[in-house]
């Protein structure tokens, strides 16, 4: 029975917006509370009343906006500032001179660091910055002159919210690559299981409708044509490209934002990143070549895997210059623990004793240089085993490791194919 498919809801700032729900409702209790301990030393206290009492209904209204990123707009947070600004200016008028002087709390006072923490939540630190700025300057509009506590807690919510922000920011952002990560994972297995699928089934019917329809002869062997060319194409759409276009879908109902992740293109890639081989390798096969591979990615550096399926190509080109057309080749790569090996074989006539010696000498370095000496720059090596009338087998071994910095194996060799 297969599995259920499981929604993964990720939101890392969700967290944040639950506890600002908690600190409004607890700033404003405090706000209240201090208020009504110090209510005879205001001058105007009816209107300091009118505005907890406006402070208080609105912070209960409101607790659904601050409940996640979706439902808190710029024009909420716009007006839940402006009601922190005003209780700040209001201060001077509805209390006592005496202790506004004093440093004695605005009437809103921790209350205020929660509308400016919203915007830190909701817009990361720039955001912040200018919320805590305008907070600073009522503060000072309220006091009237710079005095030291003022100027302390001024800077307090400033770098409080900014950190606060940037710190959002750096959560949203790793949030968006764990999100990818998995994305990645995902689209991996999935591909690497239809390819496994498809390499025991559908492969393995088009290789034997080839050969059939080659033995049967006439329209068959057509078809049988037809199916290598098919497999050919399949088994190169299924090697390239193991990591699909990813879309990361958030939730934007539980306070996640959404976010779309392309995938790069080619020239974006990371030049430095692995490359697999069987991607390079399955062009190379075709009606008369066949490839054995693993069915896990065969990564190699990348000058690694050019160059060593270059020189894969120059041994099939030898095999199709001097076997001829209708000769059969065989591919079989190996992915050991320190190495890959490929191994190249024919059933071509194979080559005469003497005979490479005898091109070498000719001038040509089909296999000293496009084979040998590709591998040899690879601190690998390169085996030629042949027989008379047996075919030839060329085995490959390069090693996992990164070509050393301004060896020839670094960059891409001239293409000799076609010299023995």
């Amino acid at each position: 029975m297969a599995g259920r498919e499981r929604v993964m809801r990720m939101s890392v700032e969700q967290p944040l917006w639950r506890a600002l729900t908690a600190y409004r409702v607890l700033a404003a209790l405090y706000a209240t509370g201090l208020f009504a301990t110090a209510y005879e030393g205001f001058t105007r206290p009816w209107l300091a009343v009118g505005y907890f009492a406006v402070l208080c209904v609105w912070t209960l209204a409101t607790l659904p906006r601050v409940a996640n990123a979706a439902r808190c707009t710029k024009r909420f947070l716009a007006a839940d500032l402006t009601l922190a600004l005003t209780g700040i200016l209001l201060t001077p008028v509805a209390d006592a001179p005496a202790r506004v002087m004093d440093g004695g709390p605005t009437l809103p006072s921790i209350w205020t660091a929660g509308s400016v923490l919203a915007f830190a939540v909701k817009g990361g630190w720039r955001w912040a910055a200018l919320a805590s700025s305008l907070v600073a300057l009522a503060n000072l509009v309220e006091r009237g002159t710079p005095a030291r506590d003022t100027v302390h807690n001024v800077i307090l919510v400033w770098v409080a919210s900014i950190a606060i922000g940037y710190v959002v920011e750096v959560a949203r952002a790793s949030e968006r690559t764990l999100a990818r990560a998995l994305e990645i994972e995902a689209a991996t297995r999935e591909r690497e299981r239809l390819a496994r699928d498809i390499h025991d089934s559908v492969l393995q019917v088009l290789a034997m409708v080839q050969r059939r329809g080659a033995v049967i002869g006439g329209e068959a062997a057509e078809l049988g044509r037809m199916a290598g060319e098919q497999e050919v194409a399949l088994r190169t759409l299924v090697s390239g490209g193991l990591v699909p276009v990813s879309r990361v879908s958030e939730d934007t109902a539980e306070g996640a934002v959404v976010r779309i992740v392309d995938e790069p293109d080619d020239e974006g890639d990371d030049p430095g990143a692995p490359v697999d081989l069987r991607a390079l390798l399955a062009p190379r096969a075709g009606a008369r070549v066949s490839l054995a591979e693993p069915g896990a990615p065969v990564l190699l550096p990348p000058a690694t895997a050019r160059e060593l399926a270059a020189a894969v190509g120059a041994a099939l080109d030898n095999v199709r210059r001097h076997a001829g057309e209708g000769a059969r080749a065989w591919l079989l790569v190996e992915d050991e623990p320190g190495e890959v090996i490929v191994t190249v074989r024919d059933d071509g006539p194979g080559i005469p004793e003497g005979r490479l010696a005898e091109a070498e000498g000719e001038g040509r370095l089909g296999v000293a240089q496009s084979i040998r000496g590709r591998l040899r720059d690879l601190g690998g090596t390169a085996e030629l085993i042949s027989v008379p009338g047996q075919g030839t087998e060329v085995e490959l071994r390069a090693p996992k490791t990164t070509p050393a910095p301004g060896r020839p194996g670094a960059g891409p060799r001239g293409e000799a194919a076609g010299d023995e």
